[in-house]
């Protein structure tokens, strides 16, 4: 089957090559709608591809290797002006290619900057800029900011407001929100797209619309369902939370083992039902010692309180993670940022780092939502296949409090009441080579195939901000909705079908489009 995909996609390729229009057609289109001279300065070759983030080249994907197979821009445009976005806009679809828009370039398989059609990628990065209304507990976001940058505002701006979204600081806004959002408060205070209360949105036409304008089913669409499929979204306003000036954290390091494996069982039964203002998530990873490698896991916590609150909750609900006082330390919320990311102590404008690299690897992601607690022994298969591996990395994040109450339905993001945490498998290498990468993903699809039996089914969750092609792709504007339900439902579940209706009335000529993207329903 995969063989034929990549017959059928070299034969589409071999077709399109010729027609591709070149960057000159399109530096003279943008010059021809413009009333002032084009500043070329904004603009770059599309000779080759310049990533934002290093692990987020595209390892690869259901039926080929998008790391050797897309096609180079034509153009990479980094617009200053709302203005500058329009003409690319306008001018795409004149000349017939797609847009790729990029925020951060976290896209785990490189749809932002990577296509199998002509394209042009709008780099948002000179579009930034935040402002924040304390009356209002509300701040406005551009789409070409990264999460460490309002992070850094909003803390120089108050000691008792923060905002609930991701725990990677280099992350872009526009893919986050627009994802869903997951973060360390989200038990707390929703989703990152939970709290956003307004947005800016260019259309296929050119048009700027609000959350009035746009109209209640858009907007609805933009909160979780992936924005590149409905327009580019020029900025956010979001809904600030309050936190106490003193919050607590804590990270608790156990070596691989019989007691590991009871500790992660354990807290299947605690992270999604304890006091919300507690989150506690799980990392599993290896380590070597002594030149042998080890599996082994961390237990990383954020409490929105003190010590004095945090201890006897502990030992009420968690008392076999033996957490002590001595082993707490109180900061404020923009510190409990840095802890997350392990650059406690370091400067705080290490938020404002828009590549905050872990070296030049490849990666393959997945993931899963978890329904009922796992059996402890899945635990010691996985301690078993993660030592076959260098670097192989399991993050288990609990869900419930604020998350469940909210419906399925009230956002596109469905992953609600029911499941009790989410996992994101990762799997990284350092050589970029065919026979490499083959290697490291078939172990990746193997561990999530075992899987398979202890998670969420029918369909078998996922969520859409840790982006998979194995789920299955577009093949071109022709994809039809029912043949993309075959992923959509996985991400969306049931809102797959309300996104394909607004898909039909916003952009009913399939113009903002990928290999995930919804197709319209009419």
């Amino acid at each position: 089957m995969r063989d034929l995909a990549l017959c059928l996609f070299l034969f589409f390729l071999a077709k399109r090559v010729n027609s591709v229009p070149t960057k000159e057609q399109f530096e003279s289109c943008l010059s021809t709608i413009s009333k002032n001279p084009l500043n070329l300065t904004n603009y770059t070759s599309g000779s080759r591809i310049d990533t934002a983030f290093s692990e987020s080249s595209p390892p690869d994907s259901s039926f080929l290797n998008l790391n050797f197979t897309s096609l180079k821009p034509i153009l990479t445009l980094k617009p200053k002006s709302e203005s500058e976005i329009k003409k690319a806009i306008l001018c795409s679809k004149k000349l017939g290619v797609q847009v790729r828009t990029l925020s951060g370039g976290h896209d785990y398989e490189g749809l932002s900057y990577l296509s199998l059609s002509p394209f042009i990628i709008l780099n948002l990065v000179n579009l930034r800029s935040i402002t924040i209304n304390l009356t209002e507990e509300t701040a406005w976001i551009q789409s070409g900011a990264t999460l460490g940058e309002p992070y850094y505002k909003i803390a120089k701006t108050s000691k008792v407001h923060a905002f609930a979204a991701g725990t990677c600081p280099s992350v872009g806004v526009g893919g986050h929100f627009s994802g869903g959002g997951l973060g360390a408060m989200m038990r707390k205070h929703g989703l990152a797209s939970d709290s956003v209360v307004d947005a800016r949105l260019m259309d296929v036409n050119g048009r700027i619309l609000n959350r009035r304008t746009m109209g209640e089913d858009v907007f609805w669409a933009l909160r979780g369902g992936g924005a590149a499929s409905f327009g580019v979204v020029l900025s956010w306003k979001v809904k600030l939370a309050r936190v106490p000036e003193k919050v607590t954290c804590f990270i608790s390091h156990h070596p691989m083992g019989a007691s590991m494996n009871k500790l992660v069982h354990r807290w299947q039964y605690i992270g999604a039902e304890v006091d919300e203002d507690l989150f506690i998530r799980v990392i599993i990873d290896n380590t070597k010692g002594g030149g042998q490698r080890r599996v082994q896991t961390a237990f990383q916590a954020l409490f929105l309180g003190g010590v004095d609150r945090l201890i006897p909750l502990m030992n009420q609900k968690f008392p076999e993670l033996g957490v002590q006082a001595q082993d707490c330390k109180e900061m404020s919320w923009i510190e409990s940022v840095m802890f997350f990311i392990w650059k406690s102590g370091q400067p705080l404008e290490t938020l404002l780092n828009r590549d905050l690299r872990y070296e030049d690897l490849y990666i393959k992601a997945k993931s899963d939502f978890v329904q009922n607690p796992i059996p402890e022994n899945v635990f010691e298969e996985v301690t078993k296949r993660f030592l076959e591996k260098e670097t192989p990395l399991m993050i288990l994040e609990p869900l419930g409090g604020k998350i469940n109450e909210i419906s399925e339905s009230e956002s596109p993001y469905p992953h609600r009441r029911g499941n009790i945490y989410n996992i994101q498998y990762m799997v990284k290498w350092r050589v970029n080579t065919v026979e490499e990468m083959n290697k490291h993903v078939t172990w990746m699809r193997m561990l999530y195939d075992y899987m398979t039996p202890y998670v969420s089914s029918s369909p078998r969750g996922a969520y859409s901000n840790y982006r998979d092609l194995d789920l299955g792709n577009n093949t071109g504007i022709s994809t039809s909705f029912e043949d993309a339900r075959v992923w959509g439902e996985k991400y969306y579940r049931a809102n797959f079908k309300k996104l394909g209706l607004i898909k039909g009335k916003i952009d009913p000529a399939n113009f903002f489009r990928n290999e995930q993207s919804i197709p319209p329903l009419f």
